[in-house]
Order: structure tokens, then sequence, then C-alpha cells
């Protein structure tokens, strides 16, 4: 079972692999609210799939073992389903000896999807809108790592955390010497444990950026900056002891002003950004301008208000809105994206665009999504 905060660069890096014909990719929307609901997602489970399972069978590509060996992982998968961990929506990935179960926050559509990798772009488009962030907790005896998103905090354990100071032996000729034993913070044994913490979190933020939050007291603070750099990357310092340990509600509580601050400040930011962009030319707004500039690559900044989605057909270069309430599956066709926002965020993220997500009709005025353009 995973979500979205379990979305490294590493595992995206590994659903995208190429595999023999066919990786499997099944979504579904699911309603995590009420209790008849549940009923509704098993049977959107099933069918979804059958519908698979269906192909699988109907494809001449196939072959008969893989056929076998993917319709036993599609059950497996569809058995692991639990729906206390249901969000908006379900993707199942199936190849010859493998699944994934993935829980989104965000709706997908249903789908079911054959090609030579996973279809990722709901994933990955799901775990940029929880806003994902890092908060470090640094203690006299104790540094912890937690990731955190919209709604949800936990203990990571990886790039060297959870980190505990070297241990040395006793100095007693030291001691007599300076009359004084070191506090949790004095002497060489304090700084080389915050040069580990401080080395940690350079290669945290090389492996997966987002915003870092440091959690601690004044002293652990100003000798963790004293003794590196990296920590002066973080976006805030909250100065409060007694964390490292948790609970992650205490640690959501201590953050969530820092949070907040940061949140307005980088809209602000972006607001600023498209200003400019505009008055330069290098600039374009509306689904069907951002999403034709977004395949060209030329998209250095994208913009999106966090609740906005769309249906469209594509024909040829450009996007018809579509009415998928007042639709039918088979009218819909293949050529229906009722996920283009979401393809738009994933591929401006894939060729190194910043993605940033503002409040509901904040870019009213730019028809919801904007792209600040390179060239």
């Amino acid at each position: 079972m995973m979500r979205t905060t379990d979305l490294t660069s590493s595992t995206l890096a590994a659903l995208r692999r190429r595999r023999p014909y066919p990786a499997v990719t099944v979504t579904l929307p699911t309603d995590p609210r009420a209790t008849p609901a549940m009923a509704k997602n098993a049977v959107q489970l099933r069918n979804m799939i059958a519908e698979a399972k269906r192909r699988l069978e109907a494809d001449p590509d196939v072959p008969r073992e893989a056929r076998f060996d993917i319709s036993e992982q599609l059950d497996k998968a569809a058995a692991e389903v639990e729906s206390r961990y249901f969000g908006e929506s379900l993707a199942i990935f199936a190849a010859r000896g493998e699944h994934e179960l993935w829980y989104l926050p965000r709706h997908a559509p249903e789908r079911v999807v054959f090609s030579d990798t996973y279809l990722t772009r709901n994933l990955v488009a799901a775990r940029e809108r929880t806003r994902p962030y890092w908060v470090l907790t640094v203690a006299a005896d104790l540094t912890t790592l937690w990731s955190g998103s919209n709604g949800t905090l936990r203990e990571e354990q990886a790039h060297g955390f959870p980190a505990t100071p070297p241990s040395l032996a006793p100095d007693p000729e030291r001691e007599e010497r300076t009359g004084d034993v070191p506090g949790p913070f004095g002497g060489e044994n304090a700084r080389m444990y915050l040069r580990q913490v401080d080395a940690g979190i350079e290669k945290l933020l090389a492996a997966e950026p987002r915003p870092l939050y440091l959690v601690g007291a004044v002293e652990a603070l100003s000798l963790l900056e004293d003794v590196g750099g990296a920590a002066r990357s973080a976006v805030s310092k909250v100065v409060k002891g007694g964390l490292a340990g948790g609970p992650a509600s205490a640690l959501t509580e201590a953050v969530t002003q820092a949070r907040d601050e940061h949140a307005a400040q980088d809209a602000e930011r972006v607001m600023a950004r498209i200003d400019q962009a505009q008055g330069r030319k290098t600039f374009a707004a509306g689904l069907e301008e951002v999403w034709q500039v977004a395949r060209e690559g030329r998209i250095e900044l994208l913009a999106v208000e966090e609740g906005y989605q769309r249906t469209v057909r594509v024909t040829g270069e450009h996007l018809v809105p579509v009415d998928p309430a007042g639709t039918s599956p088979e009218e819909l066709g293949s050529e229906v994206q009722e996920d283009i926002v979401d393809e738009i965020i994933e591929t401006a993220l894939d060729t190194s665009s910043e993605v940033a997500f503002l409040p509901d009709d904040a870019l009213r005025a730019h028809d919801r999504i904007v792209a600040v353009l390179r060239f």
C-alpha cells in the first residue's frame, strides 16, 4: 500500500522504467466518505479489474504466460485494497511478477492503460498538490526527520536520520584542566554530531527537494547553523524543544504557522513573477495555450489553482471542453482527457519546470492556469 507521500524521485523512476509489454495501469475514482459508497467502490474496482483482464485476453500481443501472470497480479492488488485508506482515487500497477497499489488524494478517471511503462501523471500531480515538506527536529541526543503533506506527518528513516551523537569516552584531564564539563551543545562531540546532521540535510535536499522546517531549542538551531551551510536552506526555523520524539500531532501544530507564512510568501512571489512575465511577453494563460507551451518544453514556472480540473477532447492542436456528467463513457472516447491539468503538471515537471499551486480564484483573470516562459 502506497500513498503519494511515498512517491520519491527514485520510486517515480522505478515506476517509469520500461517493462515488457504490457505494463497495466488501472485508475478509478473512490469515495471515502459514506458507507454505501464502499459497496460502490468495490463494484467499480471489480469492473475495472474485469475490463483489464478482458483486454489481456483480447490483445494478440500479450503472450499466454504473461496473460496469466498479470491477471494474477491484478487479483492480488485488488485483494489488498482496504477502504479505510481510500482517498479520492485509486491506482493499480501490474506487470509480470509485480504489482503496486496507490491511494491518491485527488480525483483520477476510470481508465485501463496498456503500455511498456506505467501511467504516473495522476500520482505526480496528486503529490505536488499535497505540498510535501520536511520537518527536522534537532535535540542534544536525537535528530529525527519527518515527511509531511496536507493532513499527514510521519517519521522517516532515511538519509542518515534518525541521528544521534557519537559516543566519546570521558576526558578527565580536560575536565581537570578547564574545571567544567561541556554542556549538551558544548565541546567537539556536539559539533561532530551536528556536522553529521548538516551533511544529512544536504543529502536529503539533493535527493528530495522540498521546503524544510527546522524545529528545536535555540542552542541546537544556532549551533547547527554555525557548523555548516545546509541548515540555511530551511524555509523556517521553529524554536521549540522537546519534540524530537514527536508525536506527529504536536509537530504538525508547531509548524502550522510557519507553513502558512511560507505559503503566503510563496503565493506573493509567484504572482510577482506572473506580473513580470506579462510585462516581458514571456507569459501564457488559459488551458489550451499552456498545454501547447508545456508540450514544447517552454515553461519555467507553472501556476495552477488548487482545485482546477478540466475534461477536454483533444482534436489536433486544440482542446475542446467536454462535460463528463452529460457524456456517456462510449461518447467520451480515447481522445478525451479527463485529467488534462494533471498531464500538463507532469509534462512541466518532466522538463524541470517549477510548479506552484495557488488558492482558487487567485488566477481567475488568467483562466485559472498560467505559465511563465523560458523563451
